[in-house]
């Protein structure tokens, strides 16, 4: 919990990881594109504060104390939502699992919330897999990664008649929460697979699923926000947006809030520090103390306590039935996280 001038913040941490990618885990064959990914990421965190970069060599291993001190201890998370990514085609026993991450949530009970995968060109095996994930784990949600290779497929889509065969399988077994990789390219995927207009066509067709697109679509924000701000089921998660431009491009990261808000609105953003690429301390510390830079954004809406609290924790506490303490909840009138409401626009006496 996060508390700052009075106020009390419920922090969810709906993006992050406990990934592998030291050069035992590689694949042989495949070590140029291990070392690649994870090169890239570790270029990533340069966009964070400069005393919060890590050397390579914990940025490709990073230890279980190093986790629980970085989120809890120092980060001021009280529940972490683990996004797996697998990758196996370069990472012997994957890059970020289920089961990597299922072990280290048994080992801290009530500070996770273990999400699981699914990837369609695994046909009838991998259906079996996400029914075992799901009642093995109680997963409610999925994160799914269109643009990671398989057999020579070099991603997929959403839209794909085989994914909606999963989704209608995922549904059936009681996920809620679809979270989808829609943002900045990393080597050596390819850019045309983040692209987000699958989203749409999935998100109308499985309107009892919600889609949180994590990274928006950056650098594609335009797109994003015109087809989010049309589907009540889709929500914009902040992962790299406040990690990769809060710092590093602040007054982008002002354009950016400042269409999400507009279009999308604060009852449908959501927090991901996307640990270990960034810590979540300084990002919280800077999103609670963060408004607007100057004027020119005035027709954008306006940035209060609420807007705050709801984004980084009350937002996904609603999505994932996660019990928020009575001092953290908003007064009356101050709207529901998680709602469909319209944003406020930025009043000027």
């Amino acid at each position: 919990m996060y508390e700052k001038n009075g106020e009390k913040y419920f922090v969810v941490d709906s993006h992050m990881h406990f990934w592998n990618a030291a050069p035992d885990n590689w694949v042989a064959g495949a070590e140029q594109y291990a070392k690649g990914w994870i090169e890239c990421f570790h270029a990533y965190q340069g966009l964070g504060p400069p005393e919060t970069h890590w050397g390579i060599e914990k940025f490709r291993k990073y230890s279980e104390d190093d986790l629980m001190t970085d989120v809890f201890t120092n980060g001021y998370v009280d529940v972490a939502v683990f996004q797996p990514t697998y990758l196996k085609e370069w990472y012997r026993e994957g890059f970020n699992t289920t089961e990597r991450n299922a072990e280290l949530g048994e080992r801290h009970p009530g500070k996770f919330v273990v999400n699981t995968r699914f990837d369609p060109r695994e046909g009838d095996a991998g259906l079996e897999t996400l029914r075992r994930d799901v009642e093995r784990y109680g997963a409610i949600g999925v994160k799914l990664y269109t643009a990671e290779w398989r057999n020579g497929s070099r991603g997929w889509k959403l839209s794909d008649p085989e994914t909606y065969r999963f989704l209608e399988a995922a549904q059936e077994l009681g996920i809620r929460n679809v979270h989808v990789h829609k943002g900045p390219t990393i080597w050596p995927l390819d850019k045309d697979a983040f692209d987000v207009s699958d989203v749409d066509h999935a998100a109308t067709d499985f309107q009892g699923l919600n889609f949180i697109v994590e990274h928006v679509g950056l650098p594609r924000i335009e797109d994003f926000c015109f087809m989010a701000t049309q589907e009540p089921n889709v929500y914009a998660g902040l992962s790299v947006v406040v990690g990769g431009l809060m710092h590093a491009r602040p007054r982008f990261f002002a354009k950016v809030m400042g269409e999400l808000l507009f279009w999308v609105g604060e009852d449908k953003m959501t927090f991901g520090s996307d640990y270990g690429i960034w810590e979540p301390r300084w990002q919280i510390e800077g999103l609670v103390d963060w408004d607007y830079p100057g004027e020119e954004y005035s027709d954008y809406p306006a940035v209060t306590t609420a807007t705050k609290k709801k984004i980084l924790g009350l937002n996904a506490a609603r999505l994932y039935d996660i019990e928020v303490p009575a001092e953290c909840a908003l007064d009356a009138g101050q709207g529901a996280p998680a709602a469909e409401d319209d944003a406020q626009l930025v009043s000027r006496g």
